[in-house]
């Protein structure tokens, strides 16, 4: 700062300008402009007057003040100030004073007297500490391009990071995709890494663990909120809008692994792909974050949480949480969900309604609402059906069970003449006769499987098992008839062919 009176017994001393340049370090231009100044005001001759005199001196070389221009609102001020103080917005303001007072200024200068009528106070935030173990926050910020060795190219790579608000240790592990899959996955990793989990997570309201964003009554994914009931912890989404509310993750954490971590270095090529970044990534937590000293906290951060945080975590449970996905499908007419490209049976009596399901790496759930109304093993391959038969109508199920073993197995069941004339017409060519033994075989729910066991018979008897000969003896009931001797000898009625034929034949 100038020290007027050390510059004015400089000049009182007549030293030159870059004496005093040399001695102050003031510059020629500011030297001269007092010296000219003090030589007007009488100031050069013994002896100085005091500092407050020569203060009120130095407003002559102040600028002089900007000419005030008046606002075109300011005619306007009471209107305004009412309009104001009743809720009306400033848009509407401007057009009232048009209106109904004829002003023909701009919104812009409407906006300026407003501004000046009504001062801002300068917005304060106040830093929020947690206690140990009490609160981690987790966010997702753009890591670059970086190899993917499944896909074989470069792709899109997102940061993960999740910072333990009290010590800000942190995790961070690169990843190609924001899905749920992948997010609960993410957790997992995290809370391994750090060997406990923490009371309450810190997020924002992404897709992947938020339904529907609201303050007050945020609607969460079912996947993360079963994660979130398996490792115990809370879900605190952020207010939409408020990214300071996880100020920890956001500058110290995602900011701080861009600028620190991923700066300048590449994981483009197949020989130093991601999962090289992952490596360097997990170094890097334990080395060089969490060995430095916090800008805020003051302290080193691995060491806050070996010595005091980790104690202060929740214990893992005794297994890891299983990656759930769930998802919306519909009940098609052939009583069949579609869910990533396999088909699921659900009950008939739901078809057209909008099913839940929840699958894991082995097992497929169907809910209608929160009831569970069918439970499938995974698909192994595209286009798979998984069917129960329940699931069916009754009177479709036989044509979904219907082969040509199928149909042995029932007629062995009712007897060895059924499965004897079954396996007969099943081997008939060219003409398929799986249909037409159904059908028969059907008949035994009717007539019993008794009389079927002996019209098979009596066809067998007659070595003709034609479909129209079995359903003929069904139908007249020659199956109940006790079945003749077999013939030996000639009846005695029968006449010798002399008296059949005339005599013109007998020669």
């Amino acid at each position: 700062m100038l020290d007027i009176r050390e510059l004015l017994r400089h000049l009182q001393q007549g030293q030159s300008g870059h004496a005093i340049h040399v001695a102050l370090g003031l510059s020629r231009r500011t030297i001269t402009k007092y010296r000219t100044w003090a030589e007007k005001e009488g100031l050069l001759r013994d002896p100085l007057p005091s500092s407050e005199e020569i203060q009120a001196r130095l407003v002559s070389l102040q600028s002089p003040a900007p000419p005030q221009v008046t606002s075109s609102v300011e005619p306007y001020r009471a209107i305004v100030q009412d309009l104001r103080a009743r809720g009306v917005e400033i848009q509407a303001v401007c057009q009232r004073l048009r209106d109904e007072h004829g002003y023909r200024g701009t919104y812009a200068s409407v906006w300026r007297f407003v501004r000046n009528l009504e001062p801002r106070e300068p917005e304060a935030t106040v830093r929020i500490e947690v206690e140990p173990g009490e609160e981690a926050q987790v966010d997702f910020g753009y890591g670059g391009r970086m190899y993917d060795p499944v896909q074989r190219r470069v792709r899109r790579a997102w940061a993960f990071v999740m910072t333990l608000s009290w010590s800000r240790h942190q995790f961070v592990e690169l990843v190609f995709d924001q899905k749920g899959p992948t997010w609960l996955e993410l957790h997992r990793h995290a809370f391994e890494f750090l060997g406990g989990v923490p009371k309450r997570i810190v997020l924002d309201n992404l897709k992947a663990a938020i339904v529907r964003v609201c303050w007050d009554d945020p609607q969460v994914q079912r996947a993360y909120r079963e994660c979130a009931e398996h490792y115990g912890f809370l879900i605190a989404p952020c207010k939409p809008g408020t990214p300071e509310h996880k100020g920890k993750v956001e500058s110290g954490g995602v900011h701080y692994v861009k600028r620190n971590l991923l700066a300048g270095r590449d994981y483009s090529s197949p020989q130093h792909n991601i999962h090289h970044a992952n490596q360097d990534a997990l170094a890097w937590s334990l080395g060089t974050a969490g060995l430095r000293r916090h800008g805020t906290t003051k302290q080193v951060p691995l060491q806050q949480f070996e010595q005091v945080e980790r104690a202060a975590l929740l214990p893992l449970p005794p297994t890891p949480f299983e990656t759930v996905t769930w998802k919306q499908a519909k009940l098609h007419r052939d009583c069949y969900i579609v869910f990533e490209d396999a088909y699921y049976s659900a009950p008939h009596r739901l078809i057209g309604d909008p099913l839940s399901v929840r699958a894991t790496a082995k097992g497929v759930q169907i809910y209608a609402g929160f009831e569970l109304v069918a439970t499938h093993s995974r698909a192994t391959q595209p286009g798979q059906r998984q069917t129960l038969l329940a699931h069916l109508p009754p009177h479709k199920v036989a044509g979904v069970t219907l082969t040509p073993q199928s149909c042995l197995e029932r007629a062995g069941a009712i007897g060895p003449h059924t499965h004897e004339v079954v396996s007969r017409l099943l081997a008939e060519r060219p003409v398929d006769r799986l249909r037409a033994v159904q059908r028969l075989l059907a008949r035994a729910e009717n007539h019993g499987m008794g009389k079927l066991e002996r019209a098979c018979g009596r066809a067998l008897d007659y070595d003709d098992v034609s479909v129209r000969t079995l359903h003929t003896i069904l139908n007249t009931g020659i199956a109940d008839i006790e079945a003749a001797e077999p013939v030996t000898y000639w009846p005695v009625f029968a006449r010798p062919a002399e008296e059949l034929l005339p005599a013109s034949f007998r020669r």
